[in-house]
C-alpha cells in the first residue's frame, strides 16, 4: 500500500482509506461479523486510515470498530482513526427538530467525546466538520478546536464538503492549518475540479479525501445526472483502457482520480474483502494525462475548449 504524508502534521496516511459508513450494517450478528472481517481485511491489505463519522449507523459502526479495538489494543498505535459531526438527525435530541447542521460548542464536544467511547479510544487522529452549517461562528470553531486539542482529544483537524471561502473563512483563524477536506469527487462530480476547491487544497497543504469515488461507475451517482448516451460514452471509453491498462472499469475510475496532483486519496467503502484488496490495483498503474483528458471528454461529450 503507498503512503502519504499530510502536511503541516507527522500522520503518515495509506493512499486508499477505508470508509466504516456500512461496517455494521443492518445491526445483525451476520452483518458485524462481515464488518469486522472487511476491517480485518483492510488492515491486512496495508489500510491504516479509518473513517467514521457519529451518524453511521447511528453509531454502531464505531463501536463495531471498538470491539475489534477493545478485542487487539495494540493495533491503535498502527491506525489513522478520523470520526466526523456537524449533522443533526430529525428529531435530535428534542422531538419535532428538523435535520440540520450544528457547530454548536456542547454538540461538537460532547460528538467527539461519545466517539472516543465508541472506538475504545482516548483520541481521534482527525476530527472533522461533516457539513458546513450555515450558522457558522468561525471563532466558536476555532475555540471548540483549541479546547479539543488542549485536552488531548484529537490531535489534528480537517473539514468534509466545505467550499473554497469557507475553508478560508475558518482557516484564518484557526491556530492551525486544516489537514484535509472530505469532498464528494468521481466522474460525475466533478465540481472541485472546476470551482477552485483543489486549487486551495493545493495551496495551503490540505489533502483533498474522496468519498463516493465511484459513483456514476459501480453504483448511480448521487442526484445522477447522466443519459444513456453519457453512460455509453463513458463505458465505452473505461473499456478502451481497462484493456490497456489491465484493471477494471472501477480501478480505472480510481487510477483517474490518484492522477490529480492534489493527492486525492480516495474512500473504500465496500465490506466485500477481495473488492478492498483489488482497489490496491489503482495505485501502481502509470497512468497518462492523455487517458485522463480522454476520460474527461468521454464523460463532457466534447472536448476542452
Amino acid at each position: 500500500m503507498k503512503k502519504i504524508a499530510y502536511q503541516h502534521s507527522n500522520l503518515i496516511s495509506s493512499r486508499l482509506i477505508y470508509g466504516c459508513m456500512r461496517i455494521a450494517g443492518d445491526n445483525s450478528p451476520t452483518d458485524r461479523a462481515k464488518g469486522k472481517l472487511a476491517i480485518e481485511s483492510a488492515i491486512n491489505a496495508g489500510y491504516n486510515h479509518f473513517d467514521h463519522a457519529d451518524i453511521y449507523g447511528g453509531g454502531a459502526c464505531e463501536s463495531l470498530f471498538g470491539e475489534l479495538l477493545k478485542a487487539k489494543p495494540s493495533l491503535r498505535d498502527e491506525l489513522i482513526l478520523t470520526s466526523k459531526a456537524g449533522i443533526r438527525t430529525e428529531n435530535s435530541p428534542n422531538a419535532g427538530d428538523p435535520k440540520r447542521y450544528d457547530f454548536n460548542r456542547d454538540y461538537l464536544i460532547t460528538s467527539v467525546e461519545n466517539s472516543l467511547q465508541r472506538l475504545n479510544t482516548d483520541y481521534l487522529d482527525l476530527f472533522l466538520l461533516h457539513r458546513p452549517d450555515y450558522l457558522m461562528d468561525i471563532a466558536e470553531v476555532a475555540q471548540v478546536f483549541e479546547q479539543l486539542k488542549a485536552s488531548g482529544k484529537v490531535k489534528y483537524f480537517g473539514v468534509s464538503n466545505f467550499q473554497p471561502s469557507q475553508i478560508s473563512a475558518l482557516s484564518s483563524v484557526l491556530n492551525e492549518p486544516l489537514l484535509v477536506n472530505q469532498i464528494e469527487i468521481n466522474i460525475h462530480n466533478i465540481s472541485s475540479f472546476e470551482d477552485g476547491t483543489l486549487d486551495l487544497c493545493q495551496q495551503q497543504g490540505i489533502t483533498p479525501i474522496a468519498w463516493c469515488p465511484l459513483g456514476g461507475v459501480a453504483y448511480s451517482a448521487w442526484g445522477n445526472t447522466f443519459s444513456g448516451d453519457d453512460e455509453q460514452r463513458i463505458e465505452t471509453e473505461l473499456q478502451r483502457q481497462s484493456e490497456k491498462y489491465g484493471l477494471a472499469n472501477w480501478q480505472v475510475v480510481l487510477a483517474w482520480l490518484l492522477k490529480h496532483p492534489g493527492n486525492i486519496s480516495p474512500i473504500i467503502g465496500s465490506t466485500t474483502p477481495e473488492r478492498i484488496v483489488a482497489a490496491k490495483a489503482a495505485l501502481n498503474v502509470e497512468y497518462t494525462s492523455a487517458d485522463w483528458y480522454r476520460l474527461l471528454e468521454a464523460r463532457n461529450g466534447f472536448a476542452v475548449a
